[in-house]
């Protein structure tokens, strides 16, 4: 078994993440970084939005449109959530308690937070 650094796992976790942005978002962020702190895995993206939830962010009434693209981004997350807890568990080894999300639809930045049961052995 090969061990990996802290740098490499986290560099793993923003792959993974990317992945899942491009296949359920249909569009992956335009960069993306992960930091490992204790028990906890933040997940932070640039530049998420489509241009449809850019355009739709920008509506006449941007409240409606803005709680809309919340509403759905956080409904697809949810669904692909099974995914992304079984990508931190084989990476590091550890199970997430929990999953914490939110996404700014004025500048496209999303940041997720894993929780996990206990802090992964990392070199």
């Amino acid at each position: 078994m090969i061990n990996r650094t802290k740098g490499q796992l986290e560099g793993e976790i923003s792959e993974a993440i990317i992945r899942f942005e491009k296949e359920y978002m249909g569009r992956g962020p335009l960069e993306t970084k992960t930091y490992i702190v204790d028990d906890l895995i933040i997940v932070r993206l640039k530049d998420v939005l489509t241009p449809a939830e850019k355009k739709l962010a920008e509506s006449d009434d941007p409240n409606d449109g803005r709680v809309i693209i919340k509403r759905m981004r956080h409904a697809l997350l949810e669904k692909g959530r099974p995914l992304l807890e079984a990508v931190i568990k084989d990476l590091l080894k550890v199970s997430v308690s929990s999953l914490h999300t939110d996404l700014s639809t004025k500048t496209g930045e999303r940041i997720i937070i894993f929780s996990l049961l206990d802090k992964p052995v990392l070199d």
